[in-house]
């Protein structure tokens, strides 16, 4: 018989507004709000505890965070410090377990399975962890600790901030039983409407329903969520098994303009910084992509999105930038104003080499080229290099939970 598997989810603490704290002590114990300023249009990326009494959270609009704590600090973030620190907590995570899968910038679940010779049980490994986190990276975080990776993250949200908690093997049901069918990872808006219409409410009413009613009302997804009413990983988020390598589905990057605009110059300089972003991405994970989309939102807030295929699967920014230029140039209503731009490309493959031997000759030199570019990048930041096209179209970073250069992501180029 197997060993009970054994996950710990770490999630560090405030993470953005904690690590701006290391870089400015200054912003210690204060309302900080990172993402931006007071007066832009984007969205807060994270907040200080002390902000959040006030109701600010992540992905709300900057401007109504500065009505809601007035007496707000506005940070525009650093992702480059954000991923140098991400780097050292993945450093130590890997000294507990070879099985790490970072989820995001600043959250990883451990596969802890096993390790108890060499860790001790599972709470006095967490804290030996917990305490390891602290002296080498000067940041806090919570770890939860269960038989599956749905309950370690929910028990790691119950332990915040700075605490660690365990779910005891066989008392998952109980834990989960009273929490709002929200907190199940995956379950949105929409699905709790629907939950809600059948008097689920919270994760334990899910027990009165059999598999086959909630089939029959969700689908696939319906067994997904009997089995995470369980505490199992069933399906959507946890297909993989922990450190196993999963491809995105898709990957997009978009800005919004302080001011709408209809330059065109602009707005083209902006879609080829954009590109170049998608397209470091996918050279990160080894991916070519087949479809490639523009996203574009007028001033009225009108959006409209549209597709096409290259004549071969790509990750070069230049091929990507004249598909998506050509989109833009066919899509856009001359002198009307743009608020927002967007490019994502999906329907990943590996590339076949084939093709004309010149055309190919030239595709290898950008390939050689832009790889260049990435490791500047890697070693300077993300602006410090862009096409020419692009110079004008630069823009700020936006702070967000997976940027490229995301620890135990990277492939290496080709």
């Amino acid at each position: 018989m197997s060993a009970r598997r054994t996950i710990f989810h770490v999630d560090m603490d405030a993470f953005f507004v904690s690590v701006e704290e290391l870089f400015d002590p200054g912003l210690i114990g204060k309302p900080v709000v990172v993402g931006g300023q007071r007066h832009e249009r984007g969205v807060v990326s994270a907040a200080s505890y002390e902000a959040r009494k006030f109701g600010v959270h992540s992905a709300m609009p900057l401007r109504t965070a500065a009505k809601l704590c007035p007496q707000a600090i506005f940070v525009n973030g650093h992702p480059a410090r954000y991923r140098e620190c991400s780097e050292k907590v993945y450093g130590v995570l890997t000294a507990f377990s070879p099985l790490v899968e970072m989820a995001s910038v600043d959250e990883a679940y451990l596969d802890m399975t096993g390790t108890e010779r060499l860790h001790g049980p599972p709470l006095c490994a967490a804290h030996s962890l917990h305490g390891k986190m602290k002296s080498e990276t000067r940041l806090n975080c919570s770890i939860g600790i269960g038989a599956s990776r749905l309950v370690a993250k929910v028990s790691s949200a119950k332990a915040k901030p700075n605490g660690v908690l365990w779910a005891v093997p066989g008392e998952e049901a109980k834990l989960l039983a009273p929490l709002d069918v929200r907190d199940i990872p995956g379950v949105g808006k929409v699905t709790e409407q629907s939950l809600l219409a059948l008097g689920i409410s919270k994760v334990g009413d899910l027990a009165r329903f059999n598999d086959s009613f909630l089939e029959q009302h969700f689908g696939k997804w319906g067994l997904a969520l009997a089995g995470k009413g369980r505490g199992e990983d069933a399906g959507g988020w946890f297909d993989s098994a922990v450190g196993a390598d999963s491809a995105p589905k898709s990957i997009s990057h978009e800005h919004t303009y302080n001011e709408d605009t209809a330059d065109a110059g602009q707005m083209e300089s902006t879609l080829m910084r954009l590109c170049e972003m998608v397209g470091r991405r996918l050279r990160e994970a080894g991916l070519h992509a087949r479809t490639l989309q523009l996203k574009l939102r007028y001033k009225d807030f009108t959006t409209i999105t549209r597709a096409r295929t290259p004549p071969a699967p790509t990750q070069l920014d230049t091929e990507i930038f004249q598909q998506v230029r050509a989109l833009f140039r066919k899509h856009w209503h001359q002198g009307a104003e743009v608020r927002l731009l967007g490019v994502q490309v999906s329907s990943f493959e590996a590339a076949d080499g084939q093709g004309d031997l010149l055309e190919g000759d030239r595709r290898l030199r950008w390939q050689q080229a832009l790889a260049a570019a990435d490791r500047l990048r890697d070693k300077f930041g993300e602006s410090s290099i862009s096409l020419a096209t692009g110079m004008k179209g630069g823009f700020r970073e936006r702070t967000h939970e997976n940027p490229v250069g995301l620890p135990g992501k990277s492939k290496p180029q080709g």
